[in-house]
């Protein structure tokens, strides 16, 4: 598909350009996170890319060092307990996924696209599989995150991811960009973990 290799192009552009500018504000985020806590600056975890290929995605660290490795949030016994003082902010204004510019930079992500699973949620990468989701870059936001984000049920969720699969081009990722700022300025669609409570009417997303 040609508008692949200029969506590649576009997210090539804009995240070292994004590096550059937003270097500042890496450093600010570093030494709050030091300060904080006892650990690592960065979290690596393991994700689904496109084509169901398997990378580590970069996010600025925001829970203990002992908190139970790839298990999702909404899990875990009272969430809470293990996010520090500096991650609850990173979370709420998402400042948490900076890093993943590094990962748009060297191509295992784009900027728009289906938020990309954890190796071990077999329920999501499914129920992706039936839209045809898992054949499109992943990204740092997308269809179904200005459309529920954490609040979205995985049926539901993949269902977006697909639709956006299915209408991807310069038009759709505009929108979900600029859908995705107003998001995060007014912390919409948030539930701490995503526990999945949001039921959308699922003949809408169709």
């Amino acid at each position: 598909m040609f508008y692949l290799k200029i969506k590649r192009l576009i997210d090539f552009i804009l995240s070292f350009l994004g590096l550059i500018i937003l270097a500042p504000i890496f450093l600010l985020l570093i030494i709050a996170i030091k300060f904080d806590s006892k650990g690592p600056v960065l979290f690596k975890q393991k994700r689904v890319g496109i084509r169901k290929k398997y990378f580590y995605i970069l996010k600025f660290r925001t829970m203990r060092i002992d908190t139970p490795k790839d298990t999702p949030t909404h899990l875990l016994e009272n969430p809470e307990q293990w996010i520090t003082k500096v991650g609850k902010f990173l979370r709420k204004t998402s400042l948490d996924e900076l890093p993943q510019i590094i990962n748009i930079l060297k191509g295992d992500m784009s900027i728009i696209g289906p938020r990309p699973a954890l190796w071990n949620q077999y329920d999501l990468i499914k129920e992706r599989e039936k839209y045809g989701a898992n054949d499109v870059p992943v990204g740092l936001t997308g269809w179904a995150q200005i459309n529920g984000r954490d609040e979205l049920e995985i049926e539901v969720k993949a269902m977006l991811d697909g639709e956006y699969a299915e209408k991807i081009g310069f038009l759709m990722d505009l929108k979900c960009f600029f859908k995705t700022v107003i998001s995060v300025l007014i912390s919409d669609g948030v539930v701490e973990g995503g526990t999945g409570i949001k039921k959308a009417d699922k003949e809408s997303v169709r």
